[in-house]
């Protein structure tokens, strides 16, 4: 069982550079969740090409105010990606259902947490994500115990800053890291 020192929540996986999967390469993953049954996160830095957050809202039907905040949108991952989920401040919860991550951030998936933002009475901090990555059980402590990511806490500046080409390597900068000289390959004794 997950105890909250082996849980994952709120934590953000860092790509290491040989992910063998290119939709995760260079990634920064914010984890909603994490337990025995498996878990779930959000890609934080790979934003979504040819999407627009104004035009969404218009494929909604969802009237937006003039002075409507434009968030970007990302790919989240790979599962059910059609789906959209609202990463943000802990400022903001949904009469439909909000889960409260770790106090600070929460995720929202449902329709009204874009009408609210488009009405500016949304989050004070967010960003959309279409999709989502996802493990079943013990399938990421495998892939960590493999080298295949790094865990570091988060920064708000990582998960909701605009410079995605920069988050990876910020990311790895709170541990100490110079991605410069980051190994591709686990050592072994």
């Amino acid at each position: 069982m997950k105890t909250p020192e082996t849980s994952l929540v709120g934590k953000l996986l860092i790509a290491m550079p040989e992910m063998g999967d290119p939709r995760f390469a260079q990634s920064v993953i914010y984890m909603c969740a994490h337990s025995d049954d498996g878990g779930m996160g959000l890609i934080v830095n790979k934003p979504q090409v040819g999407v627009q957050f104004a035009d969404l809202l218009d494929q909604l039907g969802i009237d937006k105010s003039p002075d409507v905040r434009d968030i970007r949108v990302h790919f989240g991952g790979p599962v059910d990606h059609a789906r959209g989920f609202v990463l943000h401040s802990g400022d903001y919860v949904s009469g439909a259902g909000t889960l409260q991550v770790d106090g600070k951030i929460g995720m929202t998936a449902t329709l009204d947490v874009l009408e609210d933002i488009a009405k500016g009475t949304g989050p004070k901090v967010s960003m959309l994500a279409l999709g989502y990555a996802g493990w079943g059980p013990g399938q990421l402590e495998d892939e960590i115990a493999q080298n295949g990511w790094l865990i570091c806490d988060p920064r708000d500046e990582i998960i909701f800053g605009r410079a995605n080409e920069h988050k990876w390597s910020a990311a790895l900068k709170v541990l100490g890291i110079n991605p410069l000289l980051l190994s591709p390959t686990a050592g072994r004794a």
